[in-house]
């Protein structure tokens, strides 16, 4: 039996972390279009989505009309709208006034809202971040709920940890859901246990949590880059030197033959000098060492729990919690994208820099997974 396919446009996509996940959670999903402003960003959503219209412009200058006219013409359409917009703009979100077609709008959020009312989704998935909840004291959050509520969407969200999901990062988002009104929406539970600190917001209710109960842990930084081989400052190694030492990294190494992206950041001795010293954080450094920094500077992640949020700077120890738990350096990109969930076949463009930048902006896959293997079968239905 021919399935019908479920056709995805990811709106700000990044590297395509997020269109990633639900192309893992179901076969009949195809990512259809995509759009970001960022070149390098652009060029890795079409090295690992070959088949995808992918747009490298301001979203404000794509009009659905033309994306329409282009899927139409190699007979696609679309079913589900996801994305993150860049916060920029949040505080003049304006209601939709109609549901006109043309409305042109001029902050982000409200291009991905006009092509949400533009090709009316069976489902869309907003993310965010957790700031998004206080933004204004919840004004824009209500504004925002309120805009999808004017073209005819009913909307709910939560805050998911992805230490929850099988990502072995305490990463947390906010994940909003919509459905044309008196659809279903459902939100994944957690599969996996962990007890740490969170940032989380007032209304627990809005937090998905997790207990014991049965779960296995969460992942570990170990549990997700423990068998790749140790490199030491300025090194690199392009051999998987040691077999996978658990279901995690045989599925990141699966398919991929030659290691890439492991490469240590060729840190100055002054700096080598304070990673030898590196403890859980700034305040574990002997004094005088280095005269200022957040707390979470110059500090290593513990081998035994889930990273803390990667950042775009995981391989500088000045600007974040990334020193490697055993080794005398920080974070290699592969080990970053290891602790994201990434595979290590899928392919990153541009420079290191440049890579290390989308690898610490994107979405988990394995977030994206797990939100679409709750939402796809409610939509559209299982397969069997």
């Amino acid at each position: 039996m021919v399935w019908k396919r479920i056709q995805i446009i990811d709106l700000f996509c990044g590297t395509g972390g997020f269109s990633s996940g639900f192309m893992k959670s179901d076969s009949r999903c195809d990512v259809v279009a995509a759009i970001d402003i960022n070149n390098v960003s652009a060029q890795t959503m079409k090295a690992n989505h070959p088949e995808c219209l992918v747009y490298n412009e301001d979203i404000r200058k794509v009009r659905p009309e033309r994306v329409e006219a282009d899927l139409a013409a190699a007979d696609k359409s679309i079913d589900v709208v996801i994305g993150g917009p860049p916060c920029q703009g949040f505080s003049s979100i304006r209601p939709f006034r109609g549901s006109g077609k043309d409305d042109d709008r001029n902050t982000l959020f409200e291009q991905f809202a006009l092509y949400v009312n533009y090709f009316r989704p069976k489902v869309f998935i907003f993310e965010n971040v957790v700031g998004l909840v206080s933004h204004n004291k919840g004004q824009t959050l209500k504004a925002i709920q309120e805009c999808f509520t004017d073209i005819g969407y009913e909307t709910d969200w939560r805050i998911l940890n992805a230490a929850n999901y099988g990502v072995p990062q305490k990463r947390e988002r906010f994940i909003m859901i919509g459905v044309p009104k008196g659809g279903s929406i459902v939100f994944p539970e957690p599969t996996h246990y962990f007890s740490g600190k969170t940032i989380g917001v007032g209304n627990k209710k809005k937090m998905i949590l997790a207990n014991d109960d049965g779960l296995p842990p969460a992942l570990t930084v170990m549990d997700a880059i423990g068998d790749l081989p140790p490199v030491s400052s300025g090194e690199e190694c392009t051999v998987y030197k040691n077999p996978p030492q658990n279901e995690y990294q045989a599925e990141r190494r699966k398919g991929s033959k030659i290691l890439t992206l492991h490469k240590a950041t060729n840190h100055p001795e002054y700096m080598l000098n304070i990673i030898r010293h590196a403890g859980s954080n700034i305040y574990a450094l002997p004094e005088g060492l280095v005269t200022s920094g957040f707390s979470s500077c110059y500090s290593r992640l513990s081998a035994d729990e889930p990273s803390v949020t990667i950042t775009v700077k995981f391989t500088n120890p000045a600007s974040s919690k990334c020193i490697h738990p055993i080794q005398d350096r920080a974070l290699t990109p592969r080990e970053g994208a290891r602790i994201q969930s990434f595979d290590d076949t899928y392919i990153f463009c541009g420079t290191k820099t440049q890579i290390t930048e989308q690898i610490g902006n994107a979405v988990p896959p394995l977030l994206g997974k797990a939100i679409a293997d709750k939402i796809l079968p409610a939509v559209f239905g299982g397969k069997d």
